[in-house]
């Protein structure tokens, strides 16, 4: 996540609560709307843009003017569209909704001149007129690929300029955590589900549960676990709950509540899809650490429900049972004192791989649970030997081999290697590649390498005994052993050379190949074109270059391309995979020509197009994707590569924020370290001599090293604003706040670190200790 971008495509992340669930909004027809009768001058695009460039000069007279021409020209329109609808429009339907949203716009970036020339009377009473008028609007952020809501963002600066904004967060971060009792919990801790019915097809697309009585199973499973809802409506917490008019609002308003007793009752009853109702439901169960009933809950999904399945507003398919399984493995690793084993549990959804759930077939294997004499070492878990050697790709130095149990396994100079990752990109606060302003890293940044120093006590202040001590060494002592690095920017040849022989780091060579349109020549909009001759030259010249300059490097790892490219953003990747995915291979066949000795990998988003992948890139040796599906590590992603292309994978981005709207930022910063720590273990079960996993995972890299500041476009302050929900403890990606290290309050940048807590989660998984 070069720009953070990534985040805000895979599957969970999403603008809207119902859409975060699986659930996909609905949208009335798109209406018809009267135009005006002489056609304006520009279009409502055109206005739009020339609004942002009038402020951006403070030009706020000619932003008047403007203002006034494009409601004249445009806003009956934009309000007869707006009329039509009772949520977000889905992605697919937006362009229908352009001229309302450019209008919303337009009405925002006045608010922001307003703002801009301290008129905050005027600016909260239009910030407040754009909520009423205009609640589902939303931006294009083309910087970031990604839409916002133009409503939220002019509640938060009403917030903000009346004076609430802190104190409602502050409130809403010291709300006492109330947790539920269950009146009746069950009587079985693991459901045997031989006992109360029958399986059928399992293992095949005509899997099947055939329940016997469900009043003796409801007994078993306890209040809200499915079929047992009744005895929620029995208990007298419930009533009282109601009475209290905690259970007010749409059931998604309680997904990320601290009201964690009113969030069961109120999923508990929901008049909702039941695989998606259960999910929640166990979600907050294990919230409220009942761990054993959160895992009745999850594998009741699995197998009732293994077929649900929902759109997230980025219209990519999030399949529930296969997220349920991976949270109970996720729970039993965490807490081997419950002494649970879950063999089996895999949900396969064959033709998931691309947006149309119609041609979905899915394969169940519910799994069982059952329980042990003692705890397992959830870092090792059951080990298997992998066998001789039967296929080896890549290079000459690195290489992956695969074993004869289909295990994949990574050796660099013939020795085991895993890779263990970070995104290392120090920006120094205030610095903004928005503003035009943000420094090659490896030269103007390139002090914080060497004269970073930690701030151990937090006081903002170097201390005597706080010596310099540098970033390369502090990801040493965590036990990092590879950096992600870009080559969009002028690569430090000899900072690299003492990053490797000093300190044993190895880098990862990536070219964007028209991400963003880098690299290819082409404008923004359209973007990139993957069957355009000349952006193809462009592109293959770039990479001849940057692999003809560093192939005998020592230092280099590994080559590569892309960055998500298949979600689009200035590209047309995502609407001609095909194209892009025969380009890839094109490229990774050049590379090969040119360096024999290192392997090459794509870096897709999650595992959308990865069957493209498999048709058209043979000669890529490595799948890498972008993934943020939850705490629980990744789920399915594994078996969902191993089945269509059968070679090596590993994580390129995966993290959380360290920051939340409903908790202290001891606890957001414990949740951070959880998040990773299931990611690392997730990754670890699915590599070679795993009995668990898929044996074909060969590490990750963690996103990030270093908090930036720019993300929000105010690269001076930390925000804490968030328009994007996502995996996370506090529900949402604060774009700010993802990294291992932090600035403090900044102005100490660029060489001040504070370590957060799961900086020390990584350097006792990858060192097998912590430093005092």
């Amino acid at each position: 996540m070069d720009r953070k971008v990534c985040s805000s495509f895979v599957i969970f992340c999403v603008l809207l609560t119902s859409v975060a669930a699986g659930v996909k909004a609905e949208t009335a027809p798109v209406p018809q709307v009267p135009v005006a009768v002489e056609a304006p001058i520009r279009s409502s695009g055109e206005m739009a843009g020339l609004a942002w460039d009038a402020l951006h000069r403070g030009d706020y007279i000619g932003l008047e003017q403007i203002f006034t021409d494009a409601l004249k020209a445009y806003e009956p329109q934009a309000m007869a569209l707006h009329a039509g609808l009772t949520d977000f429009p889905t992605r697919e339907k937006i362009d229908a909704y352009k001229v309302m949203n450019d209008v919303a716009v337009i009405h925002f970036v006045r608010l922001e001149g307003l703002r801009g020339q301290g008129k905050t009377e005027e600016a909260v009473a239009l910030a407040q007129e754009i909520v009423k008028e205009y609640p589902y609007s939303q931006a294009w952020d083309a910087s970031r690929g990604g839409y916002w809501s133009i409503a939220e963002k002019s509640r938060i600066i009403t917030d903000q300029l009346t004076g609430v904004s802190e104190a409602k967060e502050a409130a809403a971060r010291q709300a006492p955590l109330l947790l539920p009792v269950l009146a009746k919990p069950g009587k079985d801790a693991v459901i045997d589900y031989t006992k109360y019915g029958k399986f059928s097809g399992i293992g095949t697309k005509d899997y099947a549960y055939h329940m016997g009585n469900p009043a003796i199973l409801a007994v078993a499973t306890g209040e809200g676990v499915y079929p047992n809802t009744a005895d929620i409506l029995k208990d007298p917490r419930y009533r009282e709950v109601y009475k209290q008019g905690r259970l007010n609002g749409s059931h998604w308003d309680h997904v990320n509540t601290r009201d964690l007793e009113a969030s069961f009752y109120k999923w508990g009853t929901a008049q909702e899809n039941p695989g998606v109702k259960l999910f929640y439901t166990a979600q907050t169960l294990e919230r409220s650490k009942l761990y054993v009933e959160a895992i009745k809950a999850y594998h009741a999904l699995v197998v009732h429900f293994p077929r649900t399945f929902g759109m997230t507003y980025w219209q990519t398919p999030w399949y529930p049972a296969q997220a349920a399984a991976a949270k109970i493995k996720n729970i039993i690793r965490f807490h081997p004192e419950l002494k649970l084993k879950y063999k089996g549990g895999k949900v396969r959804v064959i033709n998931g791989a691309d947006k149309d759930t119609a041609n979905d077939i899915f394969i169940v294997d519910p799994g069982v649970i059952t329980a042990l004499r003692k705890p397992e070492d959830p870092l090792k878990g059951d080990i298997v030997k992998c066998g001789a050697v039967k296929r080896t790709i890549g290079g000459k130095k690195v290489k992956f081999v695969q074993y004869a149990n289909g295990h994949w396994q990574m050796l660099v100079n013939g020795k085991p290697f895993m890779i263990r990752g970070v995104t290392y990109a120090p920006t120094k606060i205030g610095q903004s590649p928005d503003k035009g302003t943000l420094e090659n890293w490896m030269y103007q940044q390139a002090d914080s390498a060497h004269l970073a120093w930690v701030d151990k006590n937090l006081n903002n202040v170097q201390d005597p005994g706080e010596k310099a001590v540098g970033d390369f060494q502090l990801m040493k002592d965590m036990g990092v052993n590879t950096l992600r690095v870009y080559d969009n920017n002028k690569i430090n040849k000899e900072l690299l050379r003492e990053l490797y022989n000093k300190y044993g780091i190895m880098a990862i060579i990536e070219n964007f190949l028209g991400k963003y349109a880098i690299g290819s020549g082409a404008d923004w909009n359209p973007g990139t074109d993957y069957e355009n001759p000349q952006h193809q030259a462009n592109m293959m010249k770039a990479v001849e270059a940057t692999v003809k300059e560093l192939k005998d490097e020592p230092f280099v790892l590994l080559w590569l391309l892309g960055n998500e490219n298949n979600y689009g953003v200035a590209s047309n990747a995502d609407k001609k995979p095909d194209a892009y995915f025969k380009f890839v291979n094109q490229v990774a066949k050049r590379i090969k020509e040119i360096d024999p000795d290192h392997p090459v990998a794509v870096c897709n988003g999650d595992t959308l197009f990865v069957d493209k992948m498999a048709q058209y890139a043979p000669d890529v040796d490595v799948y890498g994707g972008n993934v943020y599906r939850g705490d629980y590590g990744f789920g399915s992603f594994w078996d969902e590569v191993r089945e269509a292309v059968d070679r090596p994978a590993f994580i390129t981005e995966y993290g959380a924020p360290g920051y939340s709207k409903f908790s202290s930022d001891e606890d957001a910063q414990a949740a951070q370290a959880d998040y990773h720590r299931g990611s690392w273990m997730d990754i670890l079960a699915n590599s070679a001599g795993h009995a668990e996993g898929e044996g074909n995972a060969v590490g990750g890299v963690a996103f990030e090293w270093l908090d930036e500041w720019w993300k929000n476009y105010e690269p001076s302050r930390h925000d804490t604003k968030a328009d994007v929900f996502g995996p996370f403890a506090g529900g949402y990606y604060f774009e700010e706040w993802f990294g291992l290290t932090g600035q403090g309050d900044g102005a100490q940048s660029p060489l001040l670190r504070q370590l957060h807590k799961a900086y020390f989660t990584y350097q006792l998984m990858w060192t097998g200790k912590v430093a005092k």
